[in-house]
């Protein structure tokens, strides 16, 4: 696993995760290119019981949330770490439509999230 950056688990024990090669089935690629995508910041990983997840709820039916790359991407510019990233992505906020930026994506509400994360830039 050496190269990929790994977030503290800072999520609740009740928000889900996928390990590595459930994340390459839902994905419909290879376990290895799951580590790239984690290694290339399109994802964020943590460890679990041991093991390399990635939270589900970055995932819909057809692949990886949209917007979600773009939001780790503008966070990761502005300085955030992949742990700050995580506790962010799942902190509630009631003045969001969806009460977490995760959520909020996966109501297709990404240019709001977006333009959260890069209001914190500065």
């Amino acid at each position: 696993m050496s190269g990929i950056p790994v977030a503290e688990d800072v999520l609740d024990a009740a928000i889900a995760v996928l390990p590595l090669p459930e994340v390459a089935t839902v994905l419909g690629t290879s376990t290895n290119k799951v580590r790239q995508l984690l290694r290339d910041g399109q994802l964020i990983g943590l460890k679990r019981g041991g093991e390399l997840c990635v939270p589900s709820d970055f995932f819909v039916e057809d692949g990886v949330v949209k917007g979600l790359t773009g939001t780790i991407t503008v966070l990761a510019d502005s300085g955030f770490s992949r742990t700050e990233m995580l506790r962010w992505l799942f902190t509630e906020d009631d003045s969001l439509p969806g009460s977490t930026p995760i959520n909020a994506l996966r109501a297709n509400r990404g240019t709001e999230v977006k333009r959260r994360a890069q209001a914190m830039a500065f």
